[in-house]
């Protein structure tokens, strides 16, 4: 073997291990979630998508390490939270909604950022189009444009002599304006009158409640409807109000109907694109994904507390009823 040939072949065995190891290298992610720190569904959210990503071989404590911050108050705590994430230099963001994304893209525009649930991305600026979002925020949707119409339409089965609906939503969640603006419109056709509150904390929600005992009640999406929602849930009782809300863990302790998405599917595929983020691609060639199912769930027990008779048809129609 001559010379050259054999130094040749001593780089190449030494440097074999070396990419092995750049390879495997701990990959880092942050994590900002809108929740308290004990609250039940952002445990869930994040134990799915851990498990998502150790289906595809990233385990935490391995190959690959997480800066979680849950923000208690998320008025206050959301934006440095976001700031501290930024300042790990991590490979990847996963914020769970609107408001994470509002404060990581104060924060950085080069991180990339993938978000599990966000009402109209390209309207409150996220994202240049779903197709192509452009920037370093991609992610999947929660609600289409129609979806408000179809709360109304549910109060409405639920309760068919009602003629008041209370309308919680919150007034910085860009979209809400002009869902609230379109029901007001549609409302006078079905003999409705609609009282649309901003809602910013917990007093702004009790308020909110005066003068509505027996009305309807449509719950927007919004942290702090999240947030606040077991309060939201005991006044409704408390108004005996037919309500309709915009995701089953409303439901599952004591809210009444909700139709929407089922957040830990979009947690979980929130993995996938964390995953191939990881191994090299980039947010802004990542599609914006919407939902390809929305399911409706009803809690019999709190109908029967209220004294409603839910429609047979409607019962026929939900993906799950809680007895």
């Amino acid at each position: 073997m001559r010379r050259r040939e054999f130094i040749s072949l001593l780089g190449g065995a030494a440097a074999l291990p070396l990419a092995a190891k750049a390879q495997h290298r701990t990959r880092r992610i942050g994590v900002l979630m809108p929740f308290g720190t004990n609250d039940s569904e952002g445990q869930a959210r994040v134990a799915v998508f851990r498990g998502g990503l150790a289906e595809l071989g990233w385990i935490e404590g391995q190959n690959l390490h997480i800066d979680y911050r849950w923000a208690d108050d998320p008025l206050t705590q959301l934006q440095p939270y976001a700031s501290e994430l930024v300042e790990q230099m991590p490979d990847a963001i996963l914020a769970s909604s609107t408001a994470p994304v509002a404060a990581l893209l104060q924060a950085t525009r080069t991180v990339p950022i993938v978000f599990g649930q966000v009402f109209d991305p390209v309207r409150q600026g996220f994202v240049a189009s779903l197709a192509h979002p452009g920037g370093n925020v991609t992610g999947f949707t929660n609600f289409e444009s129609a979806m408000p119409g179809k709360w109304l339409e549910l109060v409405r089965d639920l309760a068919p002599q009602m003629t008041r609906v209370l309308l919680i939503y919150h007034p910085e969640t860009t979209p809400h304006d002009e869902f609230v603006r379109g029901l007001e419109m549609a409302a006078p056709a079905l003999g409705l009158k609609l009282a649309a509150m901003p809602v910013r904390d917990a007093s702004n929600i009790e308020n909110a409640f005066n003068g509505f005992a027996s009305a309807g009640l449509i719950v927007f999406p919004a942290v702090v409807t999240g947030t606040h929602r077991q309060l939201i849930i005991d006044l409704a009782a408390r108004n005996r109000m037919p309500a309709v809300y915009p995701f089953r863990y409303f439901v599952a302790i004591g809210g009444l109907l909700s139709y929407g998405i089922d957040p830990l599917e979009s947690f979980r595929r929130a993995a996938l694109y964390v995953d191939r983020i990881l191994k090299g691609e980039k947010p802004a060639n990542l599609l914006v994904q919407q939902p390809t199912k929305f399911e409706l769930v009803i809690n019999l027990n709190t109908a029967k507390a209220l004294g409603l008779t839910v429609p047979p048809l409607l019962l026929a129609r939900a993906d799950e009823v809680i007895e």
